[in-house]
């Protein structure tokens, strides 16, 4: 069930209520295209140990600083055709998919909360697995620096909403989901470290507090989601003959599943429930 949006308590018409979430959802889609031009510093930078607020974003080629006109989310890259003003180096494509993945999944997560404490968690949430995500990919690399703030802020902003609502069980619920999530994974990385590096296993604290907020079977289904979805990429990458002892980063695939449990979870696990 969805959570309880904070307009629902106002005396207004249904038509209101469902023109006011269309207007939040365009507002964080928006939000989202601004933010990922962020996370695309963050995801240079913090693995680089350098400071995500200054310097200005720079050419990595020519090092001129890049002008606002230039760096509007994914506008100023097609208008560029993915080239800097100044040396005509290439820009990766990464940086507008990173944008415009992170205004739809701004978007999405609105549809899924509407105007709440959660939202606002929750958002930080998928803020943080792009950015992880995308490192991850490029580095096999699971930054400390995001997950323990992500965390903090997480468990914050829950907190609050437990008093507000005064339902502490929820707040307990998260704390376990974090803790059952962790010790899976670390039971994983202790018979295979290996196989499972501990970053995911850090990771996986942080996303069994925000599953245990959902509910305890949140936590399972979005861990068997980024299971599942990591075992179906492993077979992709051998498919293309890539090496058995090539590990693949494993976080993407938590990520995944992860966003899939947020946004879907509730409906899969009621039909898992009614098939069983």
């Amino acid at each position: 069930m969805r959570s309880e949006s904070i307009w629902r308590t106002f005396p207004v018409t249904s038509e209101h209520r469902s023109y006011a979430r269309r207007v939040l959802e365009a507002a964080t889609l928006l939000f989202g295209l601004l933010m990922g031009s962020f996370l695309n510093v963050v995801i240079y930078r913090v693995p680089r140990g350098e400071s995500i607020v200054t310097p200005r974003s720079r050419c990595t080629r020519c090092l001129e600083e890049i002008r606002p006109r230039d760096n509007l989310p994914v506008l100023s890259w097609l208008l560029l055709r993915g080239r800097c003003r100044y040396c005509a180096a290439r820009i990766s494509a990464r940086y507008p998919l990173i944008e415009l993945a992170t205004g739809v999944l701004f978007a999405l997560t609105a549809w899924r909360f509407g105007l709440s404490i959660e939202l606002a968690a929750f958002i930080v949430l998928v803020a943080a697995l792009i950015a992880v995500t995308a490192i991850d990919i490029e580095l096999r690399l699971v930054p400390k620096r995001i997950v323990w703030p992500t965390f903090g802020a997480g468990l914050i902003l829950f907190l609050v909403s437990a008093v507000l609502r005064e339902d502490p069980r929820r707040l307990i619920e998260a704390v376990a989901g974090s803790l059952a999530a962790f010790g899976v994974l670390f039971a994983i990385h202790f018979i295979a470290p290996k196989g499972m590096g501990f970053g995911d296993v850090r990771l996986a604290a942080l996303l069994g507090l925000f599953l245990g907020w959902l509910g305890p079977g949140h936590v399972g289904l979005g861990l068997f989601l980024g299971f599942v979805s990591g075992g179906l990429g492993g077979l992709v990458a051998l498919a293309a003959g890539r090496s058995r002892r090539s590990a693949l980063p494993f976080a993407p695939f938590l990520a995944l599943g992860t966003v899939m449990a947020v946004l879907a979870g509730q409906p899969i696990l009621d039909w898992y429930r009614g098939v069983g």
